[in-house]
């Protein structure tokens, strides 16, 4: 990952100085287009959603918290600079890893922390930011060890793990292997493919005889099941990361992933929350990311009030606090859970230390900006190839 030339220092850690004018104001890069313009909806929700029920528990120090103009019509880097013209203090977004590195060049310099709802490439965790940059989407790297777990709490002693050539395949291949490992399984020989080119992998593995089977992909996915199927390697033998989650259906034949599982990073929004959303937005049609995308406004206005002050490097040193997060390894245990703004704000009158979980779950952010608590839905295959929920895993720690 290349590193931007962002602010010096470490916003996450250094102390600072109140310097805001008074008013928090919110930012939100909304950077999908094309086939993907649906997730810009959920995301603009949750923002108005968090704000409306921030400023309905009086606001940042009693004035109304502001969601500024958004501008989806923008690439990412155009939107950071209008938002930190607009005085954004803190910005929420963007969607795409791939846009992640662009918008903190130009928001770090400006002293204005960017946390993302869903950027899940490892390799962001080194991004050189000055410590403005947070998520509250788990690194990709995090279903490793919950991939490794399903394999063995379903009794299997060997693996083999296949992963689709690229940076998603080859480090979350890495971060099964190392968790295998650690928790006591064999693992047996896979290997990396080329989409539409699983075949040798697929027979390798299959020749290995493992007793389950990871399967790491994104668009090459469905072929490599196909060749796996036809290595003898199919139903309950298999686990899929979240990039090769589908619904397959006719698209394989019959019963080839019954009982096979998956996992997809979060959790469902609870009935409540849904029905919050919908009362914002009643066309609202999907709800991805839009709890990360609520937890992360909710953070940065916790963040605000333990500062007492609205700027955006301000905001940047008191989001590992008021996460329940640790910036160093051997620091004490978190505060118990508040969850929500008015509740962790009561928190906040009776002591500096509060620990927020969301509708995402648990966040706690480390020095990096990384969330170390990531929960992941697991889903279970039937006979039709489609997947039902029949689970819930939690990966790293609270703390």
């Amino acid at each position: 990952m290349a590193a931007c030339a962002g602010a010096g220092g470490n916003a996450r850690t250094e102390p600072a100085e109140a310097s805001g004018d008074g008013v928090l104001r919110v930012g939100l890069i909304l950077d999908n287009t094309g086939d993907n313009a649906f997730l810009n909806a959920p995301q603009l929700a949750a923002a108005k959603l968090a704000i409306q029920e921030i400023n309905a528990a009086g606001g940042h120090k009693g004035r109304p918290v502001e969601l500024l103009p958004v501008h989806p019509d923008q690439d990412a880097a155009r939107q950071a600079n209008g938002l930190a013209a607009a005085k954004a203090d803190v910005v929420i977004g963007p969607t795409d890893s791939s846009h992640a590195a662009s918008a903190v060049e130009v928001l770090s310099h400006s002293r204005i922390p960017l946390m993302s709802p869903a950027n899940t490439a490892g390799g962001l965790s080194g991004l050189a930011s000055g410590g403005y940059y947070f998520r509250t989407a788990a690194a990709d790297v995090a279903q490793g060890p919950v991939l490794a777990k399903l394999a063995k709490d379903a009794g299997a002693g060997t693996i083999s793990v296949l992963y689709q050539d690229g940076s998603y395949g080859k480090e979350l291949s890495a971060a099964v292997t190392d968790a295998a490992k650690k928790s006591g399984l064999t693992v047996l020989p896979g290997g990396g493919f080329k989409a539409g080119a699983a075949g040798d992998a697929a027979r390798g593995a299959g020749k290995a005889k493992p007793d389950a089977v990871v399967l790491i992909a994104r668009e090459g996915a469905q072929g490599a099941l196909s060749e796996l199927n036809n290595a003898g390697l199919s139903g309950s033998r298999l686990i899929l990361s979240d990039g090769a989650f589908a619904r397959y259906g006719s698209g394989l034949p019959s019963r080839v992933l019954e009982g096979a599982r998956a996992i997809v990073p979060g959790q469902l929004p609870t009935a409540a929350f849904q029905g919050r959303l919908l009362a914002v937005d009643p066309a609202l049609k999907d709800l991805s990311y839009a709890a990360e995308t609520y937890d992360a406004v909710t953070l940065a206005a916790l963040a605000a009030a333990r500062a007492q002050d609205d700027a955006g490097r301000s905001i940047a040193a008191n989001l590992i606090p008021v996460s329940g997060g640790a910036a160093h390894a051997g620091a004490g245990a978190p505060a118990a859970p508040c969850l929500s703004y008015r509740e962790c704000l009561g928190g906040l009158a009776a002591g500096p230390d509060i620990n927020y979980d969301g509708e995402s779950g648990p966040v706690a952010f480390d020095s990096n900006g990384d969330i170390t608590a990531a929960v992941f839905s697991v889903y279970t295959y039937g006979t039709d190839n489609l997947p039902t929920l029949s689970g819930r895993e939690t990966a790293g720690h609270s703390g």
